[in-house]
């Protein structure tokens, strides 16, 4: 499924994500955790050797918010998103793991490893994907007392999305939403 010898970027994006979630749960007993949902917009294209204009969908999903301490979350998020470009569409399931750090109340930059599994899409694009991709996605967001959440985010994937032939295809994509944290 995964040979990591060859792939040591991936290696080492899982390794954090584990890290990170590992150090965030072991402190979650004495930290706050929440649940919330959130969906918005996305604009997306692929990078590399694909020339296409892009293409917008949406996303939606739900979210974890641990409490490591007052000015640091870490947030496990489950995400269904529409992606592609504009004739070559693609949906997928991304897990990303964001390391928030509010350098104001309310206010948060955030970054995190994320991988995605290909869910559906334009059945000639689906077949000559993997079914796999891994990236790194930065942000912002800022959160209401209510528990209402805005955020944007930039979504690089790092992978060579490809299955056979000698060029090299990513994924990018800019998220705009808005969540509830209950």
């Amino acid at each position: 499924f995964i040979n990591f010898k060859q792939n040591n970027n991936m290696k080492k994006i899982i390794l954090s994500a584990v890290a990170v979630l590992a150090f965030g749960f072991a402190n979650a007993q004495s930290s706050e955790m929440k649940f919330g949902v959130k969906a918005g917009f996305t604009s997306s294209n692929f990078t590399g050797d694909f020339d296409s204009d892009g293409t917008t969908g949406f996303y939606l999903g739900g979210l974890v918010d641990l409490a490591v301490s007052e000015s640091f979350h870490v947030q496990p998020e489950l995400l269904y998103s529409m992606e592609g470009a504009k004739d070559a569409k693609l949906n997928y399931l991304r897990i990303p793991i964001m390391a928030k750090y509010y350098v104001m109340e309310g206010l948060s930059l955030q970054a995190g490893p994320e991988l995605a599994f290909v869910a559906g899409g334009d059945s000639a694009i689906k077949d000559s994907v993997k079914s796999m991709d891994y990236g790194i996605g930065i942000g912002a967001g800022y959160e209401l007392a209510s528990g209402l959440m805005f955020d944007a985010r930039y979504n690089l994937g790092m992978a060579n999305i490809v299955k056979d032939g000698p060029g090299k295809v990513g994924t990018a994509s800019i998220n705009i939403g808005l969540g509830y944290r209950f």
